[in-house]
């Protein structure tokens, strides 16, 4: 008779590209028989798929591999922490889990899956049971099918690259995962049929810069159902649209740098065939902040991209943009900042998010002149949250008496109490909420998963209020 099969415990910190490399983790070690652990005491071996962009993240991540080792004591690090290095040079070969936890038994980068079930297999080996094991339809490495996912069953990421060919002055991603590396078309046309399939209702495609999908591979022409597609993001967004329509689901686009090529994706928009929505990351807008920031086509600056922001909108009336910040940046003049705010006035930002600038170890933008003292970075992020929030209120109320399309999330007593859900402007997680109240047919049902028709009868800060019709 087999044995029991051994137990992994597993935490994913981070983000949405770190999330789905955790779901590919998850799916080789359930396809290889393995279960999961819902606490760390429970497991033969628990492993972190660690975030080590800024100094919180770090922190976080570096307790919870501390947590684990003190509730388990042996433990996998993975993700991109695990890529960086620390002040030692002499401890640990340089890498900062290893010199701060020393007893980690393996430490791994980013996008890493093969070198992590490796050390699974070192450290809890597991023998091939055929009665038992699950074999999935295809190698779980190649993303063929959709895999196991962290995420409610009516909504997934699509990571379609990895890796950014940026060197922004604040960031280390590039050097945590490397330059861009785009996946097959093929391959993610396969992924999204079989989520589309599995009853998946919203597609968000993520990335770490999304508009450059193909770059790498001069959008060479791949070839999916035996057809030719280009690997190109308008080209990729058309599949999807076709993929996505008899299941009546959404598709929505993160982390899209604003390239000229971005305007081939409004058609897509305006016809309803993909979400008129877009999460682009301006990070500033005067010019000489994003020349300092080496942001990619420093010469768009705020104004380039009002007038960018006045071409989408009129093509796409509809469309919906949300964006992050960075405030106090090295050498950000008050003139500067105040820059900014009209920026955000201006462009009429939908969704806002401002992060003080914080010095990430190894980042070039620590070595800048003009280091701002902290209370001063903390001072301006409040005051652009308080006009973004007051730009995001306004276009808010506007929606006030409409009726829109809501994605239910949850709904508790089949609904019959309300529920919460989101509008095509909401994104899970970063954004707001439709508060949905109980139907005024007794009869009428909802749950998790299911699109319901709504009217808008209030605004509640960042969310709306809406009465199911």
């Amino acid at each position: 008779m087999p044995g029991t099969a051994p137990r992994v415990g597993f935490v994913s910190l981070g983000c949405p590209k770190a999330l789905t490399d955790s779901e590919l983790i998850l799916t080789r070690l359930r396809a290889e028989g393995y279960e999961t652990s819902k606490t760390f005491a429970g497991a033969d071996l628990v492993i972190v798929n660690t975030c080590g962009f800024i100094d919180e993240a770090v922190q976080e991540s570096l307790s919870t591999i501390g947590e684990a080792l003190a509730e388990n004591g042996k433990v996998i690090v993975t993700g991109c922490l695990g890529a960086k290095g620390g002040p030692d040079t002499g401890a640990g070969g340089g890498n900062l889990v290893r010199q701060v936890h020393p007893k980690v038994l393996a430490v791994t980068g980013p996008h890493a899956t093969e070198e992590v079930m490796d050390a699974v297999h070192r450290h809890v080996p597991k023998p091939h049971d055929p009665f038992v094991d699950l074999v999935p339809e295809a190698r779980a490495e190649f993303r063929g099918v959709a895999g196991i996912k962290l995420t409610p069953r009516h909504y997934a990421y699509l990571k379609i690259s990895e890796g950014c060919n940026h060197r922004c002055t604040f960031c280390i991603i590039p050097s945590m995962r490397g330059d861009l590396v785009s996946r097959p078309v093929g391959d993610l046309l396969n992924e999204a049929r079989a989520l589309f399939e599995s009853g998946v209702k919203e597609l968000l495609v993520v990335s770490q810069d999304t508009s450059a999908y193909g770059v790498d591979v001069k959008y060479r022409t791949g070839f999916w159902d035996g057809k030719p597609v280009k690997t190109r993001l308008v080209d990729l967004a058309e599949k999807l649209a076709e993929l996505a329509a008899p299941h009546g689901a959404w598709v929505r686009f993160h982390y899209v740098y604003p390239y000229p090529s971005v305007d081939d994706l409004l058609p897509l928009m305006s016809d309803g065939r993909v979400l008129p929505y877009l999460d682009v990351p301006f990070q500033h807008s005067h010019p000489d902040v994003l020349r300092r920031m080496k942001r990619p086509a420093v010469g768009n600056g705020g104004e380039r991209n009002l007038e960018r922001l006045q071409r989408w909108r009129a093509a796409c009336p509809q469309i919906v943009v949300r964006s992050t910040f960075i405030a106090g940046f090295p050498g950000e003049t008050e003139a500067e900042f105040e820059h900014l705010l009209q920026f955000i006035r201006e462009a009429e930002i939908d969704r806002a998010g401002c992060f003080a600038y914080s010095p990430v170890e190894g980042a070039v933008a620590n070595e800048l002149a003009g280091q701002l003292p902290q209370p001063r970075r903390e001072e301006r992020r409040a005051r652009f949250m308080a006009v973004a929030e007051e730009v995001s209120a306004r276009k808010l109320q506007r929606r006030v008496g409409a009726e829109m399309q809501v994605l239910v999330d949850q709904a508790p007593a089949l609904g019959r109490r309300g529920g919460r859900g989101r509008s095509y402007a909401d994104a899970p997680e970063i954004d707001g909420t439709v508060r949905l109240l109980p139907p005024t047919k007794a009869s009428r049902t909802m749950k998790p998963g299911d699109f319901v028709r709504a009217r808008v009868v209030a605004c509640e800060g960042h969310d709306l209020v809406a009465l199911p019709l």
